[in-house]
């Protein structure tokens, strides 16, 4: 492709789904909230968000109140605003079962209002002379990160990369958020005090020991590992690759993926495979199929993920088992047997086998936990490598170290790590801080932990002008 068609598929191709709302469409759907008093959306929402106090700030013309609500509850709640699977989360529990109120685009709505102030709505808390050290400045940690500054802890965030944001910059779909608005959100979030070191990877350039000296409270946003192996023949030929390497080339605008398959086969069925489907579409390859070991039912990708796939062109193929990648050099096909399921497990046709010709292979089938680092720090992992916390505080088995995000659930939302992150840092005043009860600068985000939502309406009589 030339470089013009290559800008164009760019922009084309690749601009946000969710387009955000006008002002005018922002009003008339704030009053279409019934503002429950029990309300289901915000048991749907890992953070708690009050959901209802902020569209109502939203109709009541107080979007910078309706941010700091949000915010409040979600450290991360501008690029959840953008990546939440609010279909199946908050918008799906709404009321309107037929046209739920867009939570998720107003939430937006409020927090781009924040950003663009550049300040946030509230500041570190008073110096307690404590300091912690996060471990990954993914969305887990940063949101850790938040609420210790919060409580006056001075924090320092450890990061093997060079750029901090873990899955939220190199892992999202582009069409969802860019990598520029993750770095965006960061920049406001550190505003607090945060120090950060980057290109810093545990045991390679500092040890956990040496972490657990310096520091009275450890927390491990760690994440997982590398992807999972196909452990088949021709798995290492020149055009495999594992569905977060696409993603990462694709969200750095590498012009070199831009029509650089005419077929490609993707392998798994979870959301990450439906991103790594959509990805290719969009960058060009003109076949895409994405096949899966069980039936459709058993996909672990929201329904609404696969549409959109569907909706692109992308072909799906199910009940069938990757044997081997065929080529000499470089990949040419892959061949499947088919498969069905027995008593809960996949069980081949030995007798049976197909090809499926393609120029391009990208494994989506998981990614490993991340048990080195836990060793390092001496906490209990689980038989699958998962850490081991407690559920009410994320303290792990070793008294100072507390963990949360994908290290511990195997791989959820951002959402889900958000709140990990802000339980662990109340779970680490607690234990630094023993009887500690909240004051009135964080009485509001502590009663989210366990959904209780306190405060009071902001602006209940303002109008629009």
């Amino acid at each position: 492709m030339t470089p013009s068609t290559t800008k164009r598929v760019w922009r084309d191709n690749f601009a946000e789904l969710k387009k955000p709302l006008f002002r005018e469409d922002a009003r008339v759907e704030s009053f279409r909230c019934l503002y429950c008093y029990d309300a289901p959306c915000v048991k749907a929402c890992p953070t708690r968000i009050d959901i209802p106090r902020f569209i109502r700030q939203i109709a009541t013309d107080d979007p910078l109140g309706a941010g700091e609500t949000i915010l409040e509850a979600n450290a991360l709640g501008h690029s959840c605003a953008r990546v939440c699977p609010v279909e199946a989360l908050c918008e799906g529990a709404c009321v309107y079962r037929d046209k739920p109120v867009p939570i998720g685009r107003l939430q937006r709505w409020a927090t781009d209002a924040v950003h663009a102030t550049g300040e946030l709505p509230f500041e570190p808390g008073a110096d307690n002379g404590r300091r912690v050290a996060v471990v990954g400045a993914g969305p887990a940690g940063v949101a850790c990160a938040v609420y210790l500054r919060r409580l006056g802890y001075a924090v320092t965030l450890f990061e093997k990369r060079e750029l901090p944001g873990g899955l939220n910059t190199f892992g999202v779909a582009e069409y969802k958020m860019d990598s520029r608005t993750s770095l965006d959100e960061l920049e406001l979030l550190f505003q607090l005090g945060c120090s950060l070191v980057k290109g810093c990877e545990i045991g390679k350039d500092l040890r956990a020991d040496a972490v657990l000296a310096d520091f009275d409270a450890v927390f491990l946003g760690i994440g997982l590992a590398r992807a999972r192996r196909l452990d088949i023949p021709g798995e290492n030929l020149t055009g495999v690759m594992n569905a977060l390497t696409f993603i990462e080339k694709v969200k750095g605008r590498d012009a070199k993926l831009c029509g650089s398959s005419k077929a490609t086969v993707v392998i798994g069925g979870g959301n990450t495979a439906i991103d790594a489907c959509t990805h290719s579409k969009r960058t060009g390859a003109r076949d895409v199929t994405l096949a899966y070991r069980r039936g459709p039912a058993d996909m672990s990708a929201y329904d609404f993920e696969i549409a959109l796939a569907k909706a692109d062109g992308v072909s799906l193929l199910t009940n069938a088992a990757p044997v081997r990648v065929l080529g000499k050099s470089r990949v040419e096909g892959v061949e499947f047997a088919p498969t069905k399921v027995v008593a809960g497990e996949v069980v081949a046709d030995a007798g049976r086998r197909f090809t499926l010709p393609c120029d391009r292979v990208i494994k989506a089938i998981g990614q490993e936990t991340e048990r080195s680092i836990p060793i390092q720090f001496g906490v209990a992992i689980d038989a699958n490598g998962a850490v081991k916390v407690d559920a009410k505080t994320l303290r792990t088995s070793k008294t100072k170290v507390f963990a949360g995000g994908d290290a511990v659930n195997g791989g959820k939302e951002v959402v889900n790590a958000a709140a990990d992150g802000k339980r662990a840092a109340w779970g680490i005043h607690r234990m630094l801080h023993p009887g500690a009860k909240p004051g009135p600068r964080n009485e509001y985000w502590v009663s989210t932990i366990e959904g209780r939502a306190v405060a009071p309406i902001v602006n209940p009589m303002g109008s629009w002008s």
